[in-house]
């Protein structure tokens, strides 16, 4: 077949494959094509999951008659100048409109604030129709009718219309937060009314358009980013380890204003709350990153969700940087959501839930469960433990504990001194100040009550205890070279040599882990020493791990991680076991760790260690409020 130039309504398709994969796009460019005008309000009307009809309306400053016709050809941009290298505006392709109009009905009606009177062009099915009068407010309507019509092939491939509907308000939310100025209104036969009202351009008018898209919970689960590094600057807000979700679609990713779901980003999300974590939760994030346009391609692709840094090391060591920085100094923090369970749970007349069993993960609930009975309360063998409980004449005398100081698990420091009784003195009086109070009792052998002066706190101590060995661990084992031991034969890994170089290069790196590697002709490296705390390891994939990540993200986080797997373990097996019963002052002296630890309001696995029920909470169950 002779080669030959397709034609231009061929060109526009070929390339609305790329840019318009379903109705959420075309949202997507023409709120985009609205911001770019300088729009105050847009409001986005959809029907039948906008197959049927998509029309996008704002009060910027309109299209002039004379250049409705550029807008709707191809590779026609008023947000381009001569620099490829300095984009500031959302798009600048200039392919949006051509190719939405090449595969639906489009209309495109606009009045400039200059115009006595407005005008509109129509595209069908790629055939342009002349400009003609109109009448429109000031600003531009764009009306999508019939969308993938001309390419019948593609609306095989359309979910259904729910679906196509949730893709369309995730897309509206997502670009909402990065303009809270602007007002955004969502709404037609196929769904709710979605209204965002505009807020102002504070930092306080962000949190609360982010409260607006996702939910009045997030800001009081969250904690503030401002950090800053060799010109990029990271702004935003994250959850709390308590505080997650099932999936990571609630992480929202900005560069310099424009949303992307970079694999960079959401990598070194997940490298920040690793060990803070479940392995199946997410964490909640509303990051935004600002930087010289020069130093960031967002040139990648038609769709423009995708971006590349020219140091992608250097955005992803700020992430995670300023990502733990501000957990270590946020404190530790209950999330909102666990007093709402307790609620729950505590709520008259609430269905009563069967112990089906200990709870899955740790052994050593297993004797909080064999002691939970139906026998009746007995004070003499009763898992519940006042600290000021007294049996006299009873021939009972209460277990203190650990019997001898060697056994304690905790240093209790001025608090055994000053009172060792928790329930009653001074010491315990101004306790009632502290974050998770003065410890009150004992309950199942594993939970510990606290009192605070305006709440009442549970803690697992065992989850709790975990956690602050885990810390000190990490401490010790990053605080100083990791041991290594020696192979008695160096292992040769033969690997690209491109990889063997990025290998070379982190070389000292890797031997502060434990790691010591060396070049081994042009595609190898010998391993001659290995970490001590991996024992017998499979080298080969070790290092092939390795080259992986740092080809990916410049980084040797792989051993790190593999390290603090071990730690997380014998943490696990040498914190206090459920079951254990513990004196007053040692009760106390966990909650003071604990509030002296970093990431302590959850356990090595992500679980909560302690939860938070406030008075007001426990006075209207009671209905005193």
């Amino acid at each position: 077949m002779p080669i030959r130039q397709l034609s231009e309504t061929m060109i526009n398709q070929i390339a609305a494959g790329e840019v318009i994969e379903r109705p959420a796009s075309v949202v997507k460019e023409l709120v985009e094509n609205a911001l770019d005008a300088g729009a105050g309000k847009v409001e986005v009307v959809t029907s039948g999951g906008g197959l049927n009809l998509i029309r996008v309306t704002d009060d910027g400053f309109g299209i002039p008659e004379q250049e409705l016709s550029l807008a709707a050809a191809r590779h026609c941009t008023s947000k381009l100048a001569e620099d490829i290298h300095d984009i500031r505006s959302l798009g600048f392709r200039g392919e949006a409109l051509p190719s939405i109009g090449s595969v639906s009905r489009l209309s495109i009606r606009s009045r400039t604030a200059a115009s006595d009177s407005a005008a509109e062009i129509g595209i069908e099915g790629g055939r342009i129709s002349p400009v003609r009068p109109a009448a429109a407010n000031r600003g531009t309507t764009v009306e999508v009718r019939d969308l993938f019509f001309a390419t019948p092939a593609r609306l095989k491939f359309m979910k259904g219309e729910r679906a196509e509907s949730s893709a369309t308000s995730d897309v509206v939310k997502r670009i909402a937060i990065a303009f809270p100025t602007v007002r955004f209104t969502l709404s037609g036969s196929d769904r709710s009314t979605l209204e965002l009202p505009a807020t102002d351009d504070s930092a306080d008018g962000r949190l609360r358009r982010i409260a607006q898209v996702m939910g009045a919970e997030f800001p009081d689960n969250s904690i503030a980013i401002d950090a800053m590094r060799e010109g990029v600057h990271l702004t935003g807000h994250v959850s709390i380890p308590s505080f997650t979700r099932a999936n990571a679609l609630q992480q929202y990713a900005y560069v310099n204003g424009r949303p992307v779901r970079d694999k960079l980003i959401a990598g070194a999300i997940r490298g920040a709350f690793a060990d803070v974590l479940p392995r199946d939760r997410h964490a909640v994030t509303v990051l935004f990153l600002t930087l010289d346009p020069a130093i960031v391609d967002v040139n990648v692709h038609p769709a423009k969700a995708d971006v590349r840094f020219r140091d992608p090391g250097l955005v992803r060591g700020l992430i995670v940087g300023a990502i733990r920085q501000a957990l270590g100094e946020a404190g530790i923090r209950a999330a909102t959501s666990g007093a709402a369970g307790m609620m729950a749970a505590f709520r008259p007349g609430a269905a009563s839930y069967a112990h089906g069993g200990p709870a899955n993960g740790h052994r050593s609930y297993e004797a909080a469960y064999r002691a939970s009975g139906s026998a009746g309360f007995d004070r003499a063998r009763s898992p519940q433990r006042p600290l000021d409980m007294e049996f006299q004449g009873s021939g009972f005398e209460r277990n203190g504990g650990f019997g001898e100081n060697e056994q304690a698990a905790f240093d209790a420091g001025p608090i055994a001194s000053a009172d060792a009784r928790a329930g009653q003195g001074e010491a315990a009086e101004t306790l009632l100040g502290t974050v998770l109070g003065a410890a009150r009792a004992q309950v199942h052998e594993n939970y510990i009550v606290a009192q605070t002066r305006d709440s009442l706190v549970i803690v697992d101590q065992h989850a709790a205890h975990e956690r602050l060995v885990y810390e000190a661990l990490k401490n010790a084992l990053h605080a100083r070279a990791v041991p290594s031991q020696m192979l008695l034969l160096p292992e040769i890994v033969d690997l690209p040599e491109e990889d063997a170089e990025r290998l070379a290069t982190h070389s000292e790196t890797l031997a502060r882990f434990g790691l010591g590697i060396e070049r081994f002709g042009p595609g190898a490296v010998a391993v001659r020493e290995t970490p001590s705390m991996l024992g017998e390891t499979n080298v080969q994939q070790l290092v092939r791990d390795l080259a992986d990540e740092i080809a990916d993200n410049d980084t040797v986080d792989t051993l790190k991680e593999r390290l603090d797997k071990i730690a997380a373990t014998m943490a696990c097996h040498g914190s206090v076991r459920s079951g254990r019963l513990l004196k007053a002052e040692e009760m106390n002296a966990l909650l003071r760790q604990m509030e002296a630890t970093p990431g302590s309001g959850t356990c090595n696995h992500g679980r909560p260690t302690y939860i938070e029920l406030k008075l007001a909470d426990i006075e209207r169950l009671f209905g005193r409020r």
